[in-house]
């Protein structure tokens, strides 16, 4: 029987599973709806649909490095416990090694493609230890750099992977300068690397909220000018990295650092894990009875 986009669909807002699980339960049963609801449950993945809707805003960041190609991802849990588990952390391995080889553009991609080019897809792949582990699970972020030879990343996990950074220096191999710029990222949490990279818009915005403020202060108009352009200073200095004192020199700015080991830093990524997501609101002892209800 011809399997429809529709009967797909439809099975899917059934059992909430994915597409491709959807696809392959209807293929196995020739069409037979209840069959592949049937299929999806006796797979573990119906319910692990079951668990959709929950809140899954804990986890861990993790890194994988293989010589001129890193990869920094995020996948989320609902437990922090969970998050500590070693299957948990198999989990993290085994995706970080396949967005490494693959280098799928987006996450969407990567969850249909094979699980390191053969076998079932990444998406069933998180499913299956869904169903495993217990609570929602998901692939939410990742970012693929390459590098030249000449070139290195520094990689830091912090707190167990609670932040995770992924830096790139160019003009030099020293990997400790550079894992020493992603622990600064990590600790600062700047936004861009340099002046350069913040867009004229916020810029402007900054100046005339700068500008309001000096005026409300009661300052003459004559010398505001120059108050807000040396205030734009230190707004520079909260959010580019190369304008902030280096967490383990503070007399010296990131940028002399960096420079006196005649490299440049081409570009960082900073994940925390959960952030802009919403959180659950328990408390320590919900949490607990949660797992043992499991």
């Amino acid at each position: 029987m011809a399997i429809t986009a529709q009967m797909v669909k439809e099975l899917r807002e059934k059992t909430g599973a994915g597409m491709m699980d959807c696809k392959k339960a209807l293929t196995e049963t020739d069409g037979d709806m209840d069959k592949a609801i049937d299929y999806l449950r006796e797979k573990g993945i119906a319910k692990a649909a079951k668990k959709a809707d929950r809140i899954a805003a804990e986890g861990s960041t993790y890194i994988e490095v293989e010589g001129n190609t890193a990869v920094l991802l995020e996948v989320n849990s609902e437990t922090d416990f969970v998050a500590k588990n070693d299957q948990f952390k198999n989990l993290l391995s085994v995706l970080g090694r396949h967005l490494l080889t693959q280098k799928p553009a987006t996450v969407e991609e990567a969850l249909q493609q094979k699980l390191n080019g053969e076998g079932e897809t990444v998406e069933e792949y998180i499913s299956s230890n869904i169903a495993k582990i217990g609570e929602k699970l998901s692939l939410r972020r990742f970012t693929v750099l390459e590098k030249g030879d000449n070139d290195a990343f520094g990689a830091y996990l912090h707190m167990g992977g609670r932040i995770g950074v992924l830096s790139l220096l160019e003009g030099t191999t020293d990997e400790e300068l550079a894992k020493d710029i992603a622990m600064h990222v990590a600790a600062v949490n700047p936004k861009y690397v340099s002046r350069d990279q913040v867009s004229e818009e916020e810029v402007n915005h900054e100046r005339e909220v700068l500008k309001q403020q000096a005026l409300n202060e009661g300052k003459p108009e004559n010398i505001v000018v120059k108050m807000v352009e040396g205030r734009l200073g230190k707004f520079f200095e909260d959010i580019c990295l190369l304008d902030q004192s280096f967490v383990k020199d503070p007399d010296q700015k990131v940028k002399k650092v960096v420079e006196a080991k005649g490299a440049t830093v081409k570009t960082f990524v900073r994940y925390e894990v959960g952030e802009g997501m919403e959180k659950r609101e328990e408390n320590f002892a919900d949490e607990v009875m949660n797992q043992i209800k499991k």
